[in-house]
């Protein structure tokens, strides 16, 4: 792909899978694109598409107005920025793609606030495969004024390029929740197969039934998010006492097969203690206070 020259020149900073998928974005959006890994080995087939490869940290940043870091956790950003000064980033905007806690997000932040760099925190919600489509997610946090201005340069890593706010913390607390639901629901998806398993069943087959299930979760996550938003939890045709008895049941026909029940024991534990506290006959949004108030 061809370089636009009036599009914002862009360095990308670690080519592992993730890396190199974002500066493949790049290019073919037709962005000026520099690299640099700091193993060699890396980045031949995006150089033979176009894209610069740097000696050092220090000479990719100065290449670029756009810097993205993607690397595997913060110690490893961090090595690698401790090889760039405050001159080479100046008049940049430096965009971390590492995932990690908010805590350690906004340590960072601080960071380039002290070398007086523009700095945005953000999260890839997406496989490898999906950086550059327009279905893909990225979490972004930070100063408005500077996604604003590199929004479009942003969105050529995915077009449902998110701006969650100005504490660069936010795009990491957005990630951890979205995921935290997504390995929840997973493991149970995994753990309903193997408790069929026990007796028989295959997991084929109860595919159609749990296609079903996933519909009606969808169905009821706004109304829980605005219940849990209100702090209201009016109980119905449910309540969270017998929610709690039914899981239970799951509990030891999962443990008499000899399956690790852990996970389900604790959502039991935390539906009991929302109970304790005086939720019995509320819905089961209500577990949120037990979730809230662990022993």
């Amino acid at each position: 792909m061809t370089a636009h020259p009036t599009l914002p020149a862009v360095t990308v900073l670690g080519l592992g899978a993730m890396g190199q998928a974002l500066a493949g974005a790049f290019l073919n959006a037709g962005h000026p694109t520099t690299v640099w890994n700091r193993s060699p080995g890396k980045g031949e087939e995006l150089v033979a598409r176009g894209a610069t490869r740097a000696a050092t940290p220090a000479e990719a940043v100065r290449a670029g107005e756009v810097v993205v870091v993607c690397v595997l956790n913060y110690a490893a950003a961090h090595a690698i920025l401790d090889q760039v000064t405050a001159d080479d980033l100046d008049g940049r905007l430096l965009v971390n793609l590492t995932s990690d806690t908010p805590e350690r997000a906004r340590e960072a932040a601080a960071s380039a606030a002290a070398l007086g760099v523009d700095y945005l925190d953000g999260a890839v919600m997406v496989p490898v495969p999906m950086i550059g489509t327009p279905q893909a997610l990225i979490f972004h946090s930070g100063a408005r004024a500077a996604y604003e201005k590199y929004e479009g340069t942003l969105k050529a890593l995915g077009g449902q390029s998110a701006y969650v706010g100005e504490d660069h913390g936010l795009a990491a607390v957005y990630d951890l929740s979205v995921l935290d639901f997504f390995w929840t629901a997973m493991h149970g998806l995994v753990h309903g197969f193997a408790l069929a398993a026990k007796d028989g069943v295959r997991a084929a087959a109860l595919v159609p039934y749990l296609k079903a299930n996933v519909a009606l979760l969808e169905s009821v996550v706004e109304g829980t998010a605005a219940d849990v938003d209100a702090g209201t939890y009016p109980g119905g045709l449910d309540n969270l006492a017998m929610e709690a008895e039914g899981i239970e049941h799951i509990v030891h026909a999962a443990e008499h097969r000899g399956l690790d029940a852990a996970a389900l024991r604790g959502v039991l534990t935390a539906a009991r203690r929302a109970v304790d506290l005086g939720h019995g006959a509320d819905t089961w949004t209500s577990t949120i206070e037990g979730i809230r108030s662990p022993a």
